[in-house]
């Protein structure tokens, strides 16, 4: 079997899809790309899953051009990761988005690796934070049946990362500099395809601070 042949198929595949797309766009919206070429200024970042059956723009019925996206594994936002804390800062100073969206799932399979031993080291070392998580709600956790406890698990990750996101700076310059910039915590389903809010969004310090102090209080 000339596995070297099923490689230049399957990217050729992926060619051949991109062709067929530009002709779609180009048959309904002639000038799509041209206006799309001058412009991006959109008002949302989106901080999702890399999990490939969660795509941003998908979900929300969004042109591309209208939503910033960063994703890693789980959603998270870390204080020591250079990349999405560059991203959050891009997004709020040099493009000036109003709303910050952390997206997880359900099933997420870095939630589902944080509960477990004998990962890989770099992925153990990534996940660490939501294990971290689990252990302040251990007691609620374990009473529940195992997939319930995967999916609490996730919306507590996106709590966090709403709560996380409070502490970058330029967050809080931009709300300092009265800045519209609203944090919002949303968790998709891949049973039925909907989104949930779970209705944590924060707007300004003073709600940044309450959030902070409930995290510290539970």
């Amino acid at each position: 079997m000339c596995h070297q042949c099923d490689c230049d198929t399957s990217i050729e595949q992926l060619l051949q899809n991109n062709r067929d797309w530009v002709d779609e766009i180009n048959a309904i919206r002639p000038d799509f790309f041209e206006t799309l070429s001058h412009q991006q200024k959109p008002e949302y970042l989106w901080i999702g899953c890399s999990d490939s059956r969660v795509p941003a723009n998908e979900l929300v019925k969004m042109d591309p051009g209208t939503i910033f996206v960063h994703r890693n594994i789980a959603n998270l936002v870390n204080s020591s990761d250079m990349n999405v804390l560059s991203v959050i800062q891009y997004a709020v100073e040099i493009l000036k988005v109003k709303h910050i969206i952390i997206n997880g799932h359900y099933g997420c399979g870095g939630v589902i690796a944080s509960m477990e031993e004998h990962n890989p080291s770099l992925i153990d070392h990534w996940v660490r934070p939501i294990r971290k998580y689990y252990q302040r709600k251990q007691t609620e956790l374990d009473a529940l049946p195992y997939e319930e406890r995967v999916n609490r698990l996730c919306e507590i990750n996106v709590v966090e990362q709403v709560r996380n996101i409070c502490h970058v700076p330029a967050v809080r310059n931009a709300w300092k500099k009265g800045q519209h910039l609203a944090i919002h915590g949303f968790i998709y389903n891949i049973k039925d395809g909907r989104l949930k809010d779970l209705n944590v969004s924060i707007e300004d310090i003073q709600s940044a601070e309450k959030a902070v102090l409930r995290a510290t209080d539970s």
